[in-house]
């Protein structure tokens, strides 16, 4: 069982598709720890213009932006080159001035959870780095 089914959020699940590259694999020929959180952010840049409706450029276009706070990751099974993994993310919750994110990552073939965690993202003045409050329009977007 992995974090997303432990977690009643009552937000959705969201998933996107990806495969280990050659430049992911470290020398003990699997995917390097830091990859992981790649994987994470790149879904995440994804799911924020398809399934929410509000692109990373929405929101610099607005003068806002996210810092990453917190990231921990629970590694369970290592990945390996040509693997095709899903990596899927929930909204935890969601603050007044930040937002947590659940994650796993799945292998697509086995469908074992290959790590797992949160992310605590900061929203930020862009031009500034300084935390602002998230408008209600985005917070609504971030609701589903």
């Amino acid at each position: 069982m992995g974090i997303l089914e432990e977690i009643e959020s009552g937000h959705s699940v969201f998933e996107t598709e990806m495969a280990v590259r050659p430049d992911d694999i470290d020398m003990n020929r699997h995917v390097h720890n830091s990859r992981y959180l790649d994987y994470v952010l790149a879904a995440r840049f994804d799911q924020m213009k398809r399934c929410y409706g509000v692109a990373m450029e929405d929101f610099l276009e607005r003068g806002f932006s996210w810092f990453v706070k917190t990231a921990h990751v629970e590694h369970k099974r290592p990945l390996h080159l040509g693997d095709g993994i899903v990596v899927r993310t929930r909204m935890r919750t969601i603050g007044r001035r930040e937002v947590t994110v659940d994650f796993e990552i799945v292998n697509r073939e086995t469908e074992r959870v290959s790590a797992e965690g949160w992310f605590a993202y900061l929203f930020v003045d862009a031009e500034t780095g300084k935390p602002r409050t998230i408008p209600d329009d985005i917070r609504e977007a971030y609701s589903v």
